[in-house]
């Protein structure tokens, strides 16, 4: 793995286009959860387009239940087929959680968190501390308020 898990965690819940970011948040943060060999960790947005279409095909006809996955392909699918990505895969139990970054693990496009085919998705929280320090990190990013020129007085 590129980057350890506690940057990629706090990597995911800062990626705001991940509409549910803190489930796979949490199930990178858990303990139980460990990095997966990954001898194909550089690729490029047009494979992980084309392998996660397929997927989620799978993923329907099998009953894996997933998470993120719609918000992957929406970022892929706007992305030059070309441009290079690089995958973390992580795994506890019948989980697996396989994530993409720009390739400095901060910068993240899409993941997806996913089980075997009938097991629900795990029910986790991100960790006290980890929480606490994420949301300092969240309100000292938030912009400040555009001024309206064009309000009347």
């Amino acid at each position: 793995m590129s980057i350890s898990r506690r940057q990629l965690t706090a990597s995911l819940i800062a990626a705001v286009h991940i509409a549910e970011r803190h489930v796979i948040a949490a199930f990178i943060a858990d303990a139980a959860t460990q990095c997966a060999p990954n001898p194909f960790a550089q690729t490029s947005a047009g494979a992980v387009r084309q392998i996660w279409r397929q997927r989620a095909a799978e993923f329907q006809s099998f009953d894996i239940a997933a998470a993120g996955l719609a918000c992957l392909l929406t970022a892929v699918s706007d992305m030059s087929v070309e441009e290079p990505l690089v995958q973390e895969i992580l795994r506890a139990g019948p989980h697996t959680a396989n994530v993409f970054h720009r390739g400095d693990g901060c910068r993240i496009v899409g993941a997806v968190l996913y089980g075997k085919p009938g097991v629900a998705l795990p029910v986790l929280s991100v960790p006290r501390a980890m929480r606490s320090a994420l949301t300092r990190q969240s309100r000292a990013r938030l912009p400040a308020e555009q001024l309206d020129l064009f309000a009347r007085v």
